[in-house]
């Protein structure tokens, strides 16, 4: 029987040891959400999803606004588009820094024909390193999920429209739990807010006065709503 090659070795222990996390540490969407935990569910790698991308620049980066599982707005840089070709395609995604705190790494959101059965609904995300030549190992088998597909404690971004692919992305992390997975991303929005609507408000008691909810940045993937 063949050994592993690197690439699928390095995979595999990612894999294991976000698992190990996922599970035990409490920085974990499952240990902060208090959310029992079973293991993380992937497709088998398939290097067929290993493509070169390149990024597009725009002239000067954009601000732009990405909406979230709470129907807010986070605010992003749009920087470009990756270009690359998947399954006899030529796709394009668009790319987005989030701002102070994340050095040079960007944030790729995406949807494709799988979301909402086999994977995420609302989206997975892919995350890259700049480099000065704007060429880029793209590789699917680690798009992961945002965790908000685990708990409603994280507040996390949808992809936009432009990052529907449409082809099957049978790479990656799949769907977390069958009976957890909205179709869509306005699906989520709209079941919330139903929630939101149905819950008993608590009585006015007279003595204090409401105060408007100030607007929060949210973000990419680990944005918790504190």
């Amino acid at each position: 029987m063949a050994r592993p090659d690197p690439w699928h070795r390095e995979l595999e222990t990612e894999r294991a040891m976000k698992d190990e996390f996922m599970a035990r540490h409490p920085e974990s969407p499952f240990i902060a959400g208090r959310v029992p935990f079973h293991a993380l569910r992937y497709y088998p790698p398939d290097p067929a999803y290993r493509v070169t991308a390149t990024l597009e620049r725009v002239a000067s980066p954009e601000e732009t606004y990405l909406r979230t599982n709470r129907d807010n707005q986070a605010v992003m840089r749009y920087l470009g588009d990756l270009a690359f070709e998947l399954r006899g395609r030529s796709l394009r995604l668009r790319v987005y820094h989030a701002g102070e705190g994340v050095g040079t790494a960007v944030f790729v959101p995406f949807r494709d024909t799988t979301s909402g059965e086999e994977s995420y609904g609302p989206g997975r995300y892919l995350t890259l390193e700049l480099n000065e030549a704007d060429r880029y190992d793209l590789d699917f088998n680690r798009a992961f999920n945002p965790y908000c597909a685990y708990t409603e404690e994280y507040e996390c971004s949808f992809p936009p429209a432009e990052n529907d692919l449409p082809v099957p992305v049978r790479a990656g992390e799949r769907v977390w739990a069958a009976d957890r997975n909205p179709r869509t991303p306005s699906s989520v929005v709209l079941a919330r807010q139903g929630r939101a609507a149905a819950a008993p408000r608590p009585a006015a008691s007279g003595t204090r006065r409401a105060r408007p909810a100030r607007p929060r940045r949210a973000r990419p993937s680990r944005g918790r709503a504190g």
